[in-house]
């Protein structure tokens, strides 16, 4: 079984900041690419950042220079610093992660259970 657990969502004003957190545990061979999604009330869910196992980022155009995304790969862990929030930026946020279970097994993606971020203006 392999759990990916998120954590630091919440309610901030507009302008402030916020740093998303996301841990994956259990049988894990191989932790490759990770990254945040985010899925606002209507909207499709969409890619705001992801980051390889070798540090190669990539943002959407609507968070570059705001978001920053690194890894702790010792620690199977992903982080997502959030600056100059937005309201347009209020949205569920899901941490993926392309994962390995053992040496025979293909990888495939594995999320979290969602944190809700709310930015106020």
């Amino acid at each position: 079984q392999v759990q990916l657990v998120e954590s630091g969502g919440g309610l901030v004003q507009a302008g402030g900041s916020l740093r998303l957190s996301c841990a994956a545990s259990g049988s894990i061979f191989s932790l490759n690419a990770m990254g945040w999604y985010r899925q606002a009330p209507g909207q499709q869910r969409e890619l705001v950042a992801s980051i390889t196992s070798g540090g190669y980022t990539n943002y959407a155009d609507s968070v570059k220079g705001r978001f920053s995304i690194s890894r702790h790969n010792a620690l199977n862990t992903v982080y997502l610093q959030m600056n100059s929030l937005k309201p347009e930026d209020t949205a569920v946020y899901y941490c993926n992660a392309n994962i390995s279970v053992t040496t025979l097994t293909a990888q495939r993606p594995y999320w979290g259970q969602g944190t809700q971020v709310t930015v106020s203006s």
